[in-house]
């Protein structure tokens, strides 16, 4: 994979996209602490390099819902979105929803040549919701 985005292949690097694929939408220090556990010591600024890097070879996919931290994610290249628990934070994937990649159909480009479009939907998890229930 590194080497197909030439990219040299390093420790860091392997262990930062073993993180990202074990742990879909994680936020940077929860993968700056799995990365740790798997090499031992290794710098927040390593890390970081890293995620950019591997952002910018299309090799991760960096996603920041509003008013949440960013996170990192290994599924790329498809037209999926995400949907965001209000309470907890919690973000799962979410297919289109209709047709081949509908969202890409702006009402109005203004001339520009659109090739990815974010949908966030917000709501409550399961769980949350069963919190936030009260029980009968």
């Amino acid at each position: 994979m590194l080497r197909g985005a030439s990219l040299r292949v390093t420790r860091p690097r392997l262990a930062v996209l073993a993180a990202v694929h074990d742990h879909p939408h994680a936020d940077t220090d929860a993968l700056i602490r799995l990365v740790r556990a798997d090499l031992g010591a290794v710098s927040h600024q390593a890390v970081y390099d890293v995620l950019r890097v591997l952002t910018e070879a299309g090799l991760l996919r960096r996603i920041q819902p509003a008013g949440a931290t960013a996170r990192y994610e290994a599924r790329v290249g498809d037209n999926h979105h995400h949907v965001v628990c209000r309470s907890c934070g919690t973000i799962a994937d979410v297919e289109c929803a209709v047709g081949h990649a509908p969202c890409l159909t702006a009402s109005d480009s203004h001339g520009f040549v659109v090739d990815e479009a974010e949908v966030v939907y917000w709501g409550t998890c399961p769980g949350c919701a069963a919190a936030l229930t009260p029980e009968k």
